[in-house]
């Protein structure tokens, strides 16, 4: 894609002196979010912020089941499948105001299942809302859906940015980098690891004399990595990492997967 062509398929929204530029072209991504023209995230065509849809995290050996059918996903992080095909795909803009936006996509191949996801964005001067969701076109399936933001670890020389959140449980982690299945009580970082919060995620992210930003879902599980020197994430998800085999959650034809999150910032 051309520069030109490229800089067509950005979408571009404003409220005050918040700016969201979000790539329909480039996985329905975020590419920027700029506070009164400072940068919050990690730029980069895999980076900014993107969608994990209709999987979260890694799926072990790319294979899930649903009911007696078995699945294979292409391996795009071997051994395993990773964070959905959603950031990896083309999507059509419904609407895209001011200050809102939303955006679709219909699954398809290596995704085994016809349905459709929506995205949508609102932006205030002091915070966005995300929402993702899934419908089926057909059979039930199981599903996922999150965020995965790379938040830029340093914004000023007042240092690097500090994460606070207090989560019920820690899943351990094996090896594999997969949950082994045993909660463990929350340890301290470094992190690449998924907490249970079942009153909803809450996560502050403060950058010292900046701002502070706070990451809130209803949704319950959360995965925090902050192992790279340049960034850290956040990621909000409707099930864990392996979740299609381990916590599935079946997407019906009555009853669609829909996951809300909302990031607000105070400046400091």
């Amino acid at each position: 894609m051309t520069s030109s062509s490229a800089e067509s398929a950005r979408v571009r929204l404003v409220a005050g002196d918040a700016e969201l530029t979000v790539r329909p072209d480039n996985g329905c991504r975020i590419e920027s979010l700029r506070i009164a023209g400072t940068e919050l995230l990690r730029q980069g065509e895999r980076y900014g912020s993107f969608p994990m849809v209709p999987w979260c995290g890694r799926v072990a050996n790319g294979r899930f089941l649903n009911g007696a059918t078995r699945h294979q996903l292409p391996l795009n992080a071997p051994p395993h499948a990773i964070h959905g095909t959603g950031r990896d795909t083309a999507w059509h803009t419904a609407r895209a105001d001011k200050a809102e936006a939303a955006f679709t996509y219909d699954l398809a191949e290596p995704w085994p299942y016809p349905g459709r996801v929506t995205q949508t964005f609102e932006l205030t001067e002091d915070a966005l809302t995300l929402r993702l969701g899934i419908e089926t076109y057909g059979d039930s399936f199981p599903a996922q859906a999150g965020w995965h933001p790379w938040f830029n670890r340093v914004l000023s020389e007042d240092g690097p940015v500090r994460i606070d959140f207090t989560a019920a449980w820690q899943e351990e982690r094996g090896d594999d980098h997969l949950p082994t299945g045993r909660r463990i009580d929350p340890r301290p970082g470094p992190w690449d690891d998924c907490f249970g919060m079942p009153d909803g995620v809450d996560v502050t992210l403060t950058w010292p004399g900046r701002l502070e930003l706070k990451v809130t879902s209803r949704a319950e599980w959360v995965v925090v990595y902050d192992e790279q020197a340049e960034a850290v994430c956040v990621e909000p998800q409707s099930g864990p990492p392996n979740g299609l085999n381990t916590h599935p959650r079946l997407v019906t034809p009555i009853e669609p997967l829909e996951i809300e999150s909302t990031w607000a910032w105070r400046r400091l």
